[in-house]
């Protein structure tokens, strides 16, 4: 059954990458899942195309409105990006181990890869995590191309793909930091410097330029926010650290699978000791993943590490693990590792029949509760108050509180109007504070939506008003008995509060 598989996969591989798609594509329109907060806030991104964001390249803002400009603003036509991209991505790791071993291990790695449970998720969701996976792929086949079958061509389409990679995440700035080490181990690599690793390099620095322009145009804000992921706090103790470890690892058994996780860990390790009597392929598929994923492990026993940084470094990782299948090693392993991420695959497809079939709404082991009440809350709003009030086109609409209150009302409310948001803190948190608001509100009124009741809203919001006062409240739809939201109608607003001014 399992070389059946694999002969089915390497014979059809066009239909079957169809064949997927058409399924992935097929559950965006069905499952009935609202946008979560860091999708909305991308597609609010999308509206504005710029260079660069608040926290992160442009990359996703770009695909999205490609995308939303064809199909319209629908979630579905938000999610098609992810799908395609995945599609694109699976296709890839089959011309690259394909280009590293053989067909048959190139079948392993596609069905490896539908097998890690992060693919349904990075397929599903219109994140960063999408493009990055896609262009680190097409990165590591043209690489693989340009380094041992001498394509000179390959090394300008591996920078042009490796550009992408980092406008898509800062992360992707390790793959030439790790093709620079590649080259360096071999005095013979050396000579690519002067000739074709220019050719590499030359779409590279074209990507990074307009993105360090607009950083610098807006006080390296990018960069700052990255850095301050970064950093081991004296207060926290050992045993939180080991949490934090441990919470880690627990992700990655989620994201990749129990088995899969394990046997890249063994194999990574085995490797490493023996690294200098590799070859050249299996030295290149190290650094581009294991010994970053030995980094990445080593980095959460010093600060909190979100699950999904590392989810890049398995690539090659796997790629090299159907290598050592080939090669006789695993043959068991593999087959149970691929039948229980099969499983867990399904069951996240199934969530969102089974969660509510069970009565397991908003519980604590509800994954779905993110993609959950947003477009309730925002159609409850808009017709108890908002599309109530007279010359609702004339009012600014502005949200207090997390900035994903902001973009979920920005995408769920009818017209889909530009939602302000007020930052009390007085810093840049976010993507709002960057745009700021224009002068064109002052005059108008506002519809104001706050997490917090009347007393909690600071009082220089208030102040920029001519009246300020309350509307009525909404009723979080998880819970009947909790008031979430506080809506407020401000009249004629005399002036920007400083913190909200478009001149930073």
């Amino acid at each position: 059954m399992f070389e059946k598989l694999l002969n089915i996969v390497d014979r059809y591989l066009v239909p079957v990458l169809i064949g997927i798609f058409m399924l992935r594509a097929g559950f965006l329109v069905i499952n009935g899942l609202d946008l979560i907060g860091d999708e909305s806030y991308y597609w609010d991104w999308s509206r504005r195309p710029d260079w660069c964001y608040y926290s992160k390249p442009p990359m996703v803002a770009w695909l999205i409105a490609a995308f939303t400009g064809v199909g319209g603003d629908y979630a579905a036509v938000v999610r098609l990006p992810a799908a395609v991209l995945g599609t694109v991505f699976l296709g890839f790791s089959y011309l690259t181990t394909k280009a590293f071993y053989t067909p048959k291990a190139a079948a392993l790695v596609v069905l490896l890869m539908l097998a890690m449970p992060f693919n349904v998720l990075v397929n599903f969701l219109m994140t960063i995590d999408s493009p990055l996976y896609c262009f680190w792929m097409m990165s590591l086949y043209y690489l693989r191309r340009a380094l041992f079958d001498q394509n000179k061509t390959a090394w300008f389409w591996a920078g042009v793909t490796s550009g992408a990679a980092i406008l898509s995440k800062q992360v992707a700035l390790l793959m030439p930091l790790m093709l620079i080490c590649f080259l360096l181990l071999d005095k013979q690599r050396k000579p690519l410097f002067n000739r074709e690793f220019l050719l590499y390099v030359l779409p590279v620095m074209l990507c990074l330029i307009p993105v360090a322009l607009w950083n610098q145009q807006h006080d390296w804000i990018m960069f700052s926010h990255s850095k301050a992921h970064f950093g081991m706090s004296e207060t926290v103790t050992l045993t939180t650290r080991l949490a934090q470890a441990g919470a880690f690892v627990l992700y990655q058994l989620i994201l990749v699978s129990p088995v899969v996780f394990v046997l890249i860990l063994i194999m990574t390790y085995k490797l490493s000791i023996g690294f200098n009597q590799l070859s050249q392929d299996e030295q290149f598929l190290m650094l581009m993943g294991p010994v970053l994923l030995i980094g990445i492990l080593l980095l959460s026993l010093v600060q909190k590490v979100q699950g999904n940084w590392s989810i890049p470094f398995y690539f090659s990782a796997v790629i090299l693990l159907s290598g050592q299948w080939l090669a006789g090693a695993w043959q068991q392993s593999l087959k149970i590792g691929i039948a229980v991420g099969f499983l867990m695959a399904l069951l996240t497809y199934a969530l969102p029949v089974l969660i509510p079939r069970f009565n397991l709404q908003n519980t604590a082991i509800d994954p779905t509760y993110r993609f959950r009440h947003w477009k309730t809350v925002a159609e409850t709003i808009a017709l108890a108050h908002y599309q109530a009030l007279p010359d609702t086109e004339k009012r600014v609409v502005i949200a207090l509180g997390h900035r994903t209150l902001t973009s979920e009302l920005a995408f769920y409310l009818p017209g889909q109007p530009t939602v302000y948001h007020y930052e009390d803190s007085g810093q840049i948190a976010s993507q709002y504070e960057v745009w700021g608001w224009p002068e064109e509100v002052i005059g108008k009124s506002a519809f104001i939506v706050s997490e917090q009741p009347e007393t909690k809203v600071p009082d220089d919001l208030k102040s920029i008003f001519q009246s300020f006062q309350p509307l009525g409240t909404v009723a979080n739809p998880t819970n009947a008995n909790t008031i979430s939201y506080y809506l407020f109608l401000g009249e004629k607003l005399r002036a920007i509060p400083n913190n909200q001014k478009q001149s930073r």
